[in-house]
């Protein structure tokens, strides 16, 4: 499963650390293992606009949690959503 890291991590922003997205200096931690990302380093570890997250929020295909007026994504939500959009070429 690909994991995103921080930009400089290779090509296309993907690598794994420890199983973590490495998306700014500090984390906060759901019960349960993984982090929440805001709205913004969702967008930049997937390098589209806020525009793009939200839009994707609203069609139900990227899950989030509302947090007051803001929205936060679980890791493991942006992880599932990149893995089962994937694209496999065949004989490349």
């Amino acid at each position: 499963m690909p994991h995103l890291a921080s930009e400089g991590s290779g090509e296309n922003g993907l690598g794994s650390e420890k199983g973590r997205m490495a998306i700014g200096d500090s984390k906060a931690f759901v019960p349960g293992g993984g982090s929440l990302l805001t709205v913004g380093e969702v967008a930049a570890a997937m390098r589209v606009s806020n525009m793009t997250v939200y839009r994707l929020i609203k069609a139900g295909e990227l899950a989030a949690v509302r947090v007051g007026h803001n929205y936060r994504i679980r890791e493991g939500d942006v992880e599932r959503f990149l893995t089962e959009r994937s694209v496999h070429v065949e004989g490349a």
